[in-house]
């Protein structure tokens, strides 16, 4: 199918932006760490759910060691890591100005991919990643950011400063994530299908982040955290949307098109986020966000015609 790789990338994009908000609000009642930990074994569970009917096998197989290791590398850097300092800063600053740090996702992913993976992209690419970056800052950066309502005490709460250098780490975490992941895809004997490289990366990062929890004695408040229905179903919802469904068609685009093209058409996230955003946060719609809604379609358009 002509464009799947670029339709996959816009899905991703679509999903995080529901997965975005719900982690958010669960992140305000229980903090960002719990809402990592609690995600991930959701995702782990409708990934082996899957796999069953799938394959008859609650977990992949198939897999060679140098698979294995270099996907397991990717989720410890891109989940565990990336997403923990991206729904730390998610909560600590809010959506909006997180996810125009994380937006610069596309560079590092492209420097990445091209010293890496050797891939190269054509002028017009080049372009249309400008352009939908340059849309999706004009989107994100009108407002004052604050503290983002967190009371004192939060395990969330902390400096302007601190929140975009952990959205810094996020973008950093998520590129080198995907560069890896396409590396044990395609890179190292027989292709990796992106079902099960996903399930590889959710799997093993849930064994290590909650072995890391439990050395750092952090695992009392998560089983506490647990009582907050609201805060797990936020949860929920959040692992379907991101996790699973977002990771997994994360993994399409990039094993159908470049690294750098897929890491810009999912950082269009911010403005597709901007319905969702007006329907929870009953925020308006300024023609600046419009202004730069197009532009970023623009750009999308370049890409895709590239």
């Amino acid at each position: 199918m002509r464009y799947a790789g670029e339709l996959a990338a816009l899905s991703t994009a679509l999903l995080w932006s529901f997965t975005a908000v719900f982690f958010s609000l669960a992140g305000k009642r229980i903090g960002s760490f719990n809402v990592n930990k609690i995600r991930l074994v959701f995702a782990a569970l409708i990934y082996g759910m899957v796999l069953l009917f799938s394959t008859g096998y609650p977990y992949p197989t198939g897999l060679n060691s140098a698979q294995l290791f270099w996907l397991t590398l990717s989720g410890l850097i891109g989940l565990v890591i990336g997403d923990g300092c991206g729904f730390k800063s998610l909560v600590m600053i809010g959506p909006r100005l997180a996810t125009l740090v994380m937006a610069s996702a596309p560079i590092m992913a492209t420097i990445i991919a091209w010293v890496f993976l050797g891939e190269k992209l054509k002028p017009l690419d080049l372009l249309g990643i400008t352009v939908t970056i340059a849309g999706i800052a004009w989107v994100v950066s009108e407002r004052q950011y604050g503290q983002n309502g967190l009371a004192e005490g939060h395990p969330d709460a902390g400096t302007l400063t601190r929140g975009v250098f952990l959205a810094l780490i996020a973008s950093a975490g998520q590129a080198t994530g995907l560069v890896l992941s396409k590396h044990a895809m395609l890179d190292l004997g027989t292709s990796v299908p992106p079902l099960e490289a996903s399930a590889v990366r959710i799997m093993t990062s849930v064994v290590i982040i909650w072995i890391f929890s439990a050395l750092s004695g952090k695992l009392p408040p998560t089983i506490q955290s647990l009582r907050d229905g609201k805060a797990v179903l936020f949860s929920g919802c959040g692992a379907v949307f991101g996790p699973f469904l977002g990771v997994w068609s994360s993994l399409v685009a990039v094993s159908l098109i470049e690294t750098g093209i897929a890491a810009t058409l999912n950082a269009t996230t911010p403005v597709l986020i901007i319905p969702t955003v007006i329907l929870v946060y009953r925020e308006k719609v300024t023609i600046r966000a419009i202004v730069g809604a197009v532009v970023a379609v623009i750009g999308v358009a370049l890409l895709f015609l590239g």
